[in-house]
């Protein structure tokens, strides 16, 4: 190649190179300058995108909440009574207060050791303060219209009650009533009351048997339904209820409790929230 030739070629390289090197140049100084003037417009422009698509994804969201399972699961225990509470009452008349309370005195003597002798516990057995009651006997004519009364006397009614962890002695002592009668004592017998003194470590109990029947109906459901058991939402405890054994007795919207009833069956729900994961 001449000579001229091949010189004009290299200059004509040199200034293509020359013309890239300022362009880049050029560019870089642009664009930092461009940066440095609107940096703050970018990043807000770069905030609000984010913002905007954490908003949508929200937004397509909403409505759709976490799958769980609710769940019912029950306690129950049957149980004894270990408690009875008896109570009676009895009555003298008299035309004289004085001699009214004499006798009625007499006959709490007598059925206190009557009791006593039974196996129950003095300790066990309250008399209450007597009722006193003026009596009166009112006359009418033949047109059923009043025309007087007199007084017939003093009536005083004592109370009693027996209150025994000794159930079977009290029960069978309750039955046998008939002895004070045939002694001149009028006794009147209420049906015994029975509970149990131990309900507090017993509805523990039936709680966590309940919380476990609860939970394996869960995990039940959620296998069965191809998923897995999360973590625990919600938990609410339903109303105790203390029926007869074997009855058909309804339940109470406030919880029932049964005392006319030896044996006795408790029960208790747990509603359980689980979610699915």
């Amino acid at each position: 190649m001449p000579k001229s030739k091949r010189i004009k070629n290299n200059f004509l390289c040199y200034n293509i190179l020359t013309w890239n090197i300022n362009l880049a140049t050029f560019i870089k100084i642009n664009a930092m300058n461009f940066f440095k003037t609107h940096a703050a417009t970018l990043i807000i422009s770069i905030a609000v995108i984010v913002t905007g698509y954490i908003l949508g994804h929200s937004y397509l969201s909403k409505g759709k909440p976490d799958p769980v399972i609710s769940v019912t699961g029950l306690g129950e225990q049957s149980f004894d009574s270990d408690l009875i509470v008896w109570r009676a009452n009895f009555s003298r008349n008299n035309m004289e207060l004085k001699q009214a309370y004499a006798d009625l005195n007499n006959d709490v003597k007598r059925v206190k050791s009557y009791l006593m002798s039974k196996g129950i516990s003095e300790d066990e057995i309250v008399f209450e303060a007597a009722d006193i009651q003026k009596m009166f006997h009112t006359e009418y004519d033949g047109d059923g219209n009043e025309i007087g009364s007199y007084f017939t006397g003093y009536n005083l009614t004592q109370s009693l009650k027996v209150r025994s962890k000794k159930v079977d002695t009290v029960e069978k002592t309750s039955r046998e009533v008939s002895q004070l009668i045939d002694a001149g004592i009028e006794l009147n017998s209420n049906a015994p009351e029975y509970y149990y003194t131990k309900l507090a470590e017993l509805k523990i109990k039936m709680i966590e048997e309940a919380t476990k029947d609860a939970y394996d109906r869960a995990q039940k459901i959620a296998e069965n339904a191809g998923g897995a058991l999360g973590g625990l939402k919600t938990a609410d405890m339903g109303v105790f209820q203390i029926t007869a054994e074997n009855s058909s007795e309804d339940y109470s919207w406030g919880g029932s409790f049964n005392t006319s009833s030896r044996r006795k069956t408790a029960n208790i729900t747990m509603r359980l929230e689980y979610k699915i994961d």
